[in-house]
């Protein structure tokens, strides 16, 4: 079994590897208020073991005062805070200092972690920090992808390696949409508690774990593609406010949208869209990606279905993911190495259940971001770390080619306001059945 302190060297070194293709000038830049540069994410993480787990150590040193203020996120029981859309303007502390301010703290960290009576009372802490940084691995990839895009070079975070080019996955006969009919009734979702976070962990808004009524439905067996989202488009659907929300419409007419964020056409006609290794064609057959809730809504109302409630998704992810399931698919995340999204083969769906239900994308879910019956949020600064945000957020279920994949679980809730694009976010449609 991993020891807690290989468990904090192995993702701490993972966020560094994901920086190591950046520049420092790339590692400062902040594209949009809702992104944030790399430099600031190496910090922050590294502020969260410092103000959480290493202040109340008695012979722990505070690297810099100022730091406390300049990379606190939202913590206001921690105190003041450098404002959110002006991280980028924090051309010091420069990239070098904020790399001394990680080792500083890993080696605090290493001390405390190798004394088993110190290391005892912060355990939870210390869990629930490395799973917080996972989560600033994906923001990392997501934030300076959005930088590269409004650069006009549209440079490549990294070229994919040789035997990289071709996944297996694009010479396989792709799986076509179908549906997986699932029975209404009485089920549970969410986490169950657990007496040891190091032998398993989920986030206080995954609980309490409770019962749920669910009406006869189906799930798509696979995500939404390019090539079914390009029809959606050749169809007017950009056009046609009878398919949106609202607000939705009203977001596209203010945004110009009429693509996924990331595409452009081409004189041709062709549409190309940024990946990690650059601009390149649309593929028909991966997921779609880079959708709000809005398009995804749209799209679904268009298609004579609808988007998957929250219990509909977890509820098949967790029958997926029992144990004498079938394994189906290799799931895709971070650690595949691709950070794309990939086609789901037809022998993913071969059983006839859903495919895809972990990695590729987010999965965008028709269910707002509210607490759990009987959920409360811990006392003190910790307990901001999910529950006020519950309000005017849309949840989405999965993970995604960017998500680590120890960090992501059937009852695990991602959140994101309903305009947001940025992110590696798709949908799977669902219907009543």
């Amino acid at each position: 079994m991993t020891s807690l302190g290989d468990r904090y060297q192995a993702v701490r070194r993972a966020t560094e590897e994901l920086c190591a293709p950046l520049s420092a000038e790339d590692c400062g830049v902040q594209s949009m208020p809702d992104a944030s540069p790399a430099k600031w994410h190496l910090a922050h993480t590294s502020w969260f073991f410092e103000t959480f787990v290493l202040e109340s150590a008695p012979d722990y040193r505070v690297f810099h005062p100022a730091f406390r203020t300049l990379f606190n996120s939202y913590y206001n029981a921690v105190g003041d805070r450098h404002a959110r859309p002006a991280r980028g303007l924090l051309s010091r502390p420069a990239l070098t200092e904020v790399q001394a301010y990680r080792r500083h703290v890993d080696q605090a960290m290493a001390r405390l972690l190798d004394d088993e009576v110190a290391r005892a009372p912060v355990a939870a802490r210390v869990v629930l920090g490395l799973n917080h940084e996972q989560q600033h691995q994906e923001l990392i990839l997501t934030d300076i992808k959005h930088a590269f895009w409004m650069n006009p070079l549209r440079p490549a975070y990294c070229a994919p390696p040789p035997e990289r080019r071709a996944p297996p996955e694009t010479t396989a006969t792709p799986a076509l949409l179908s549906w997986h009919e699932r029975g209404g009734g009485l089920v549970e979702i969410g986490a169950a508690e657990s007496a040891d976070p190091g032998a398993y962990f989920a986030f206080d808004n995954e609980g309490p774990r409770h019962a749920v009524w669910l009406r006869p439905h189906a799930l798509a067996t696979c995500l939404i593609t390019c090539g079914e989202y390009q029809t959606f488009m050749a169809d007017g659907g950009y056009r046609r406010p009878e398919l949106w929300l609202s607000d939705g419409w009203d977001a596209a007419q203010a945004g110009a949208w009429n693509a996924p964020l990331y595409w452009e056409q081409r004189n041709d006609g062709r549409w190309w869209c940024l990946t990690f290794a650059g601009m390149q064609p649309v593929a028909a057959a991966d997921p779609v990606s880079h959708l709000s809730y809005y398009e995804a809504d749209a799209y679904a109302r268009w298609a004579g279905a609808r988007l998957p409630t929250e219990a509909e998704w977890e509820a098949a992810a967790a029958a997926a993911a029992a144990p004498g399931a079938a394994a189906g698919a290799e799931r895709n995340h971070l650690e595949s190495g691709w950070l794309r999204p990939l086609p789901a083969a037809a022998s993913a769906t071969a059983g006839g259940g859903p495919a895809q239900l972990f990695g590729d994308v987010w999965e965008w879910t028709q269910s707002p971001y509210t607490p759990y019956p009987g959920f409360q949020a811990a006392s003190g600064a910790l307990g901001e770390y999910n529950g006020k945000f519950m309000c005017n957020q849309m949840v989405l279920r999965g993970g995604s080619c960017l998500t680590p994949g120890s960090h992501i679980r059937a009852s695990y809730r991602n959140f994101f306001a309903p305009a947001a694009r940025w992110q590696m976010t798709g949908l799977r449609l669902a219907r009543d059945a």
